[in-house]
């Protein structure tokens, strides 16, 4: 640690630039990485959700729609149907609601509309499945669900894109930045390089002092991005609960586990602490092993 603070004792400026650019790439790293991770978590909700869902009015009988849930599974178009009473619809709105005791006391299930939930076999089929259901008598109200899975899919489409754009240009300006540092750092280092050549001094051994300021360098630039950003998420965490208010719980799936992205916890905290982590010390090591192959040929 001594050798460390020494070297950036030397070049104060350099090292701020170096650490700053790290900073900033992690930061923005950590800030995407949480934006994909909830976009993904919320489009898997979506898509776990009633594909149509039809309200009826109040004054519709059980037997009628019944008879429409029937007519639909006769079409063979459709995967399934759940039917939610008004009793059932309360008692979803009361637990949407325990908290808030004055809405309670204002809604009955006597006004709350019975549905239908109709999850289709091919989901090319269910505009079709919409339209038809808009047509019927008793009908009060269609929900489309693939217009806000599309809406979805269209967001999170562009902001990876966005992202792997964006990524490359900080990756590119990141290293550019860390191996000219590094290599003024050489410079003032010359005559004390050529010295342990002379000594009979290991590659190894001269490489160290400029790994292990990268390393130093990578590890707390990744610290202070995610205490930062993890003072944020507990600062935008009562926003989050009241606009995911309903929303049990976001995941997101990878190819060996599924995680929870929302509510917060300590595996998806984690993770997005490691994967900055391990791509900030990534840039800094290959930024300074490129600065010092290069160079100083060794």
């Amino acid at each position: 640690m001594k050798e460390i603070f020494t070297s950036i004792r030397r070049t104060p400026y350099q090292s701020l630039a170096a650490f700053m650019i790290l900073f900033f790439t992690l930061f923005m790293s950590t800030a995407i990485l949480i934006a994909l991770s909830f976009l993904y978590g919320l489009l898997h909700y979506v898509e776990t959700r009633p594909q149509v869902t039809v309200y009826f009015q109040t004054s519709v009988q059980e037997n009628e729609i019944f008879k429409l849930r029937n007519n639909l599974m006769n079409t063979n178009k459709i995967e399934s149907i759940k039917y939610v009473s008004k009793d059932d619809a309360y008692k979803i709105y009361k637990e949407l609601n325990k908290e808030n005791p004055l809405l309670l006391e204002m809604v009955s299930s006597d006004i709350l509309p019975a549905s239908l939930e109709i999850f289709a076999k091919n989901p090319t089929d269910l505009p079709e499945i919409a339209n038809y259901l808009k047509k019927q008598s008793g009908v009060d109200e269609v929900n489309f669900q693939k217009d806000i899975v599309d809406k979805l899919l269209t967001l999170t489409d562009l902001l990876r894109k966005t992202t792997i754009i964006f990524f490359i240009f900080l990756i590119f300006l990141s290293i550019l930045v860390l191996l000219t540092t590094t290599l003024f750092k050489i410079a003032l280092k010359k005559d004390e390089i050529e010295l342990m050549r002379l000594l009979g001094a290991t590659n190894f051994y001269i490489k160290k002092p400029f790994l292990l300021e990268s390393t130093f360098f990578g590890l707390t630039a990744s610290l202070g991005s995610f205490l930062i950003i993890l003072g944020l998420l507990f600062y935008l965490s009562s926003f989050l609960n009241t606009y995911l208010k309903g929303i049990p719980d976001l995941t997101l799936s990878l190819y060996v586990a599924q995680i929870t992205v929302w509510p917060l916890n300590m595996t998806f905290l984690s993770l997005i602490f490691l994967v900055p982590l391990l791509f900030g010390l990534g840039i800094a090591i290959f930024s300074t092993l490129l600065a010092i192959q290069k160079y100083l040929k060794i």
